[in-house]
């Protein structure tokens, strides 16, 4: 899939206004609609609809702030791979009691207890996007000097707890739902 900010004419940043994303989305969305290219010959129809599905699959992508931040390191051609980042013992020692304290909110179907933890790891979420986007206001942009590596690894560092945050809240969000009456 081409880069999911040129594909959508953004300039690359972690801080894209969701707004202007959905404007850029929606007028290349109308742009490609099939009915659109009804009369067009069958290659101009899958050409669009070719189109149409990679904009689709970045307008997904830059939605998301940790796909985001993952498009934005492609770009500088550094990995995004979770699985080569290593997360801080402290921070992993914090979210296992926070699962241990969601575990058993939802054994004893304490929605107010889910929903605390829900908001505490909301703010730390928050932080979180904030230290994020600094980081990445820091980082050169490609052709420039190398990443600093101490900036780098805040990088790394704070999108690897952005997945640990984002997994615990959809857990929330389905635990929630099954209490619900």
């Amino acid at each position: 899939m081409p880069d999911p900010f040129t594909l959508l004419g953004l300039e690359p940043s972690f801080d894209v206004s969701l707004s202007e994303l959905a404007n850029r989305h929606r007028d290349l969305s109308t742009a490609l609609h099939p009915d659109r290219h009804a009369n067009a010959s069958a290659s101009v129809r899958r050409q669009a609809l070719g189109r149409a599905i990679d904009v689709n699959e970045a307008y997904r992508k830059l939605k998301n702030p940790v796909t985001r931040a993952e498009a934005l390191l492609e770009r500088l051609g550094l990995s995004a791979n979770p699985e080569t980042q290593k997360a801080d013992p402290s921070f992993l020692m914090e979210m296992m009691t926070q699962r241990e304290a969601l575990g058993e909110a939802r054994s004893e179907k304490d929605g107010d207890a889910v929903e605390t933890l829900e908001r505490e790891i909301a703010v730390q979420q928050k932080q979180t996007l904030e230290r994020l986007s600094g980081a990445f206001t820091s980082l050169p942009m490609p052709g420039e000097v190398d990443a600093v590596p101490s900036v780098l690894a805040s990088v790394h560092e704070a999108l690897g707890e952005l997945r640990y945050y984002r997994r615990f809240l959809d857990e929330v969000s389905a635990i929630l739902d099954d209490l619900e009456p």
